[in-house]
């Protein structure tokens, strides 16, 4: 980018005429003041090139499934016990660049646990785990598409509540942004 101006001297003098503390008398401002010629300036021209991020697919397209099983015992949900890897990948085109990539998961938040997933079942939230430190929901994490983080999931159980045996499921959006 090329910027270039040619400001007359004249208005940068009549500046320091007024902000001085030198004893200018009153008259050589305002003669000064009236002496001032048009501003000039010249154009500013700028330029780059649109680049088009490559296309990213995340786990081909699929549905990202996380089956727990029929056999999670209510009183030994506690954030250790059940936790299953979430088996993915993304795969981006080619690209001569390099791009800056976030992933966030989105859904909806229990009241407990701002990185769990509320479920179906009241009391009952899946914490989401990035390489084993609890994920912050809706919070993007930058990462490095080649080799995206380790990503799990585990029952956890809203401390004043008493679980109650149940069915549950819960649904939630993983997305992958260039920055």
């Amino acid at each position: 980018m090329k910027i270039r101006t040619n400001a007359p001297r004249l208005a940068v003098r009549i500046l320091g005429c007024l902000f001085s503390h030198r004893a200018v008398p009153k008259y050589a401002c305002i003669l000064a003041l009236g002496t001032v010629a048009p501003t000039q300036a010249d154009s500013i021209f700028f330029q780059g090139n649109l680049i088009k991020a490559p296309n990213c697919t995340i786990n081909e397209g699929q549905v990202i499934d996380v089956a727990f099983g029929q056999n999670i015992a209510v009183r030994k949900v506690d954030g250790v016990n059940y936790r299953q890897t979430v088996d993915y990948g993304i795969r981006c085109d080619a690209s001569p660049y390099e791009w800056v990539m976030s992933l966030k998961i989105t859904g909806q938040v229990t009241s407990f646990n701002p990185a769990a997933l509320q479920t179906s079942v009241g009391g009952l939230g899946i914490e989401i785990r990035q390489n084993g430190e609890p994920l912050i929901l809706g919070k993007a994490l930058l990462i490095n598409p080649k080799h995206p983080p380790t990503l799990q999931a585990v029952p956890v159980k809203d401390p004043d509540v008493e679980l109650v045996a149940d069915a549950f499921n819960v649904t939630a959006t993983l997305t992958a942004e260039y920055q």
